[in-house]
């Protein structure tokens, strides 16, 4: 019975040691950061799809509102609302990663993409192509913006000038001529529907 409960405690005291060898040779293995140069990249990658999924719906809206059809537009807005909530969190995701690693490597403020391909040499193609692809589509996702914006301000305009022409006719509707056709204002100037 005396050797079962020796050998059983030399199993321990052996199993402890081991336990503890790997413990003391982890901690001295050199800290490397939890988020790495991948995790940025992959991180840029889905930014990048989210982003060109914005521009294809504001392609679509563009296109909706050329042709005035609205149940179209509502839905777009809606998805492109949807888009803009995921870029916002795949942004959020990034800025915590790039917390991570600025802490992980000790660095005073947070690196640039340019400072990150620096870091991690493997990946400094793929996260360079990504930043490049990003403001490629950051720009093209602004000018559509503001075609559509101009678009839609253009569209307002024309609904403005209706509603003064009819608020205009309505206000002297009780004003005939002697063939019982009303009398309306005979032309309202741009300035006029501008207000």
């Amino acid at each position: 019975m005396r050797k079962f409960r020796f050998g059983l405690g030399l199993l321990a005291v052996v199993s402890l040691a081991a336990f503890l060898g790997a413990a003391v040779g982890r901690a001295q293995a050199p800290a490397r950061p939890a988020a790495t140069g991948g995790a940025v990249q992959a991180n840029l990658a889905q930014l990048a799809a989210e982003h060109r999924k914005l521009l294809e719906l504001l392609e679509a809206e563009h296109v909706a509102m050329k042709k005035f059809d609205l149940a179209a537009i509502s839905d777009l807005i809606t998805k492109g609302e949807a888009s803009r909530l995921r870029i916002n969190d795949l942004e959020n995701r990034r800025r915590a990663i790039m917390r991570q690693i600025t802490s992980a490597l000790k660095l005073s403020q947070e690196p640039r993409l340019t400072r990150l391909a620096e870091l991690f040499p493997p990946q400094a193609p793929q996260l360079l192509s990504v930043r490049a692809e990003l403001r490629h589509l950051a720009e093209k996702i602004s000018r559509r913006s503001q075609g559509s914006s101009r678009l839609a301000s253009a569209v307002l305009g024309h609904l403005n000038y209706v509603v003064r022409m009819l608020a205009g006719a309505v206000e002297r509707a009780g004003l005939y001529n002697r063939q019982g056709i009303p009398r309306v204002v005979s032309r309202v100037g741009s300035m006029d529907a501008v207000g």
